[in-house]
């Protein structure tokens, strides 16, 4: 009965398990360049899109469906910020907009909570995706000097002792 709406949350978990793969690989990335808030964010949303996972898995096995945990592409290996700022933003606003489309097909199907469940998923992708729009207008407005400001803050919290930074 509900085999669209199933079709749909699984391609959303294979839409999130590819974006914390990649926010991960793009955390690691600038946590080794030194740029700690950067790193954060992308690790912060990397944990909220495994949650959007367990929401979008807890529905499919409501529905009696099962969760296919394949990943929709494979990990860019992004190494310069802006780019990866870039690609983030990309891929929360086609989140964000395939969302939108799948709420309106769940909702044409009789399945007003999946509709709900993307619906709220859409809102979260959008804050996202103003965060690293964000970043980008900082990166647009300050230049290099942005990510040397990150880079310093780490050096001088080791130089007073701190050793996680």
């Amino acid at each position: 009965m509900h085999e669209k709406s199933i079709e749909l949350l699984n391609k959303a978990v294979a839409d999130e398990l590819h974006a914390v793969h990649q926010y991960m690989y793009f955390h690691f990335h600038c946590d080794d360049q030194g740029y700690d808030l950067l790193a954060m964010l992308f690790k912060k949303t990397a944990v909220q899109e495994m949650m959007h996972v367990e929401r979008l898995a807890e529905r499919i096995l409501f529905l009696k469906g099962d969760v296919e945990m394949g990943v929709k592409a494979e990990v860019k290996q992004i190494r310069d910020v802006k780019e990866m700022l870039k690609m983030a933003a990309g891929m929360e606003e086609e989140s964000a907009r395939e969302y939108n489309v799948w709420a309106n097909e769940c909702s044409a199907n009789a399945d007003s909570v999946s509709k709900k469940l993307f619906e709220e998923l859409v809102q979260e992708e959008e804050t996202h995706f103003d965060q690293y729009d964000q970043e980008l207008d900082n990166m647009a407005k300050f230049g290099e000097n942005y990510l040397a400001l990150q880079s310093i803050e780490r050096s001088k919290s080791r130089a007073a002792g701190n050793p996680q930074a």
